[in-house]
């Protein structure tokens, strides 16, 4: 087998390790956002320790790659570019941290809404129940047409209509609206949008990296990444990640979430 095949194989391996492990460390938050909640932990509080927990696992990741070396002799500019490469990925897994201890919100509340919409019983049939129930609340309605007429207003975020993966990603928009909630409906295009605008330049970041036209693209991953449904998906990962992939694991695959979730930042990594 040549190098460059070898090369290949191994690449092609890493995804399905990384998604291993990323789904090991979803079960593993979940469970420990649960014992907090029953050790009397408030919500912003138990955020606050995960999020540290996890920016303690990035900085262990940066010291191990700051302190690595290139093998031993090695040209001189064969180490100078290491040296050069290992400067880049630390500062990278430095911001990441950064960002992990600050921003890591909401999260706690989600698993505990995702815990309560599991434990909640069986609905009772409609025709011994009818007579007695009050009138339903008015639930106001989000158009998935409207939101799509916002999402397109940011072309710093959106792909080109010739270039997207999906010419109608309606089936990805439709889970992810499912995941906002009753409260949140009748103002929700205003907040989708105020998310886009705070987040610009990650939004750029991750249209330039791994949008249509990018190396990890062309390997046929984060197909996601570009379609105007997309910024209502990361909506929903900040506000809520755990009722998202919930009811994405009941209706779609999941690897294409994962590989937005990995490309996003670690802000969420429900499937790590």
């Amino acid at each position: 087998m040549s190098t460059e095949q070898h090369d290949a194989d191994a690449y092609g391996q890493e995804p399905a390790a990384i998604s291993h492990h990323q789904h090991e460390a979803t079960t593993a938050r979940f469970t420990v956002f649960q014992a907090l909640a029953a050790a009397g932990i408030g919500h912003e509080q138990a955020d606050d320790i995960v999020a540290k927990l996890e920016a303690g696992a990035v900085a262990g990741a940066h010291t191990w790659i700051s302190e690595s070396s290139p093998p031993h002799g090695s040209e001189p500019r064969f180490e100078d570019g290491w040296f050069a490469g290992v400067r880049d990925v630390a500062s990278y897994l430095r911001r990441i941290a950064d960002r992990t201890a600050t921003t890591e919100r909401g999260r706690a509340a989600s698993s505990a809404m995702l815990v309560a919409h599991l434990q909640q019983p069986p609905s009772p049939a409609p025709e011994a129940t009818a007579a007695a129930e009050p009138a339903p609340v008015s639930v106001p309605q989000l158009e998935a047409k409207d939101v799509l007429v916002a999402a397109e207003r940011f072309p710093w975020a959106v792909a080109a209509p010739g270039t997207r993966h999906w010419p109608d990603g309606s089936d990805f928009l439709d889970v992810a609206l499912s995941a906002v909630g009753d409260e949140e409906r009748a103002g929700y295009i205003e907040r989708l949008e105020a998310f886009v605008k705070k987040h610009r330049d990650r939004l750029e970041e991750l249209l330039r990296a791994y949008g249509p036209g990018s190396t990890p693209a062309s390997h046929g991953r984060y197909a996601l990444v570009g379609q105007p449904e997309t910024l209502v998906i990361l909506e929903r990962m900040e506000a809520a990640p755990f009722l998202l992939r919930g009811r994405w694991e009941e209706e779609l695959e999941t690897v294409f979430l994962d590989d937005l979730e990995f490309a996003w930042g670690p802000r969420i990594r429900l499937s790590r």
